[in-house]
């Protein structure tokens, strides 16, 4: 009997060693705080385009069909995109003791995957809604795809990153139901809450 049971902790050992190896667990939680700084000055910058002078929370209007303004707004999201995945690597990287182009490990493939799949569905998606003039829906819709793939991702690295998802898809709806503060929301989906994220990672693991 005891030879069985010694043999059962052996199995559920190796099953640990598996999933750890399966998994990435090296996410840095300063980069989480570095990508919600970036997210809240583009989100400041964007305000300022599309909202002028007007009060704080004044709408200039519901919907917002200008081509200049949506460039502008896609050059900004395109540059907070870039700023927050370059330090999120290189963080990571410099976390789990890698060189940051080296980042090869069967977790770190299997999280890129898991991310990339909605991700890039929501991409093709939101240039979609924007070819067919439906501005409203598409701020809600980046926080909802985002959200989507830190949940699917979630199996593969720190469970912690579900919660941020389940959080970002919450927001997505609610701004879905408030069209014309979706720059409110991204300011707090991909600002606020990444930053709150990241502190609670960097204390929780890295201190």
């Amino acid at each position: 009997m005891k030879q069985a049971k010694d043999y059962l902790d052996d199995i559920s050992e190796i099953r640990q060693i598996m999933e750890r190896s399966s998994n990435f667990i090296s996410l840095s939680g300063m980069s989480g705080i570095m990508a919600g700084i970036y997210a809240l000055i583009g989100s400041f910058v964007a305000y300022r385009i599309v909202y002028f002078e007007r009060s704080v929370l004044g709408i200039r209007e519901v919907y917002i069909n200008e081509d200049a303004t949506i460039t502008k707004l896609a050059v900004i999201a395109l540059v907070v995109l870039v700023l927050a995945i370059g330090t999120g690597v290189y963080l990571t990287a410099k976390k789990s003791g890698q060189n940051p182009m080296n980042l090869s490990n069967a977790g770190f493939r299997n999280l890129m995957l898991s991310l990339a799949i909605p991700l890039i569905t929501g991409a093709f998606f939101i240039f979609i809604l924007v070819s067919r003039g439906f501005y409203s829906i598409v701020a809600p819709s980046f926080l909802i795809f985002y959200g989507l793939a830190l949940v699917n991702g979630s199996k593969y690295t720190l469970r912690d990153i579900r919660y941020l998802g389940l959080i970002e898809i919450i927001l997505g709806l609610v701004c879905a139901l408030l069209p014309g503060y979706g720059v409110i929301f991204w300011a707090t989906g991909f600002g606020a809450m990444h930053i709150l994220y990241g502190s609670i990672m960097y204390f929780k693991y890295e201190r």
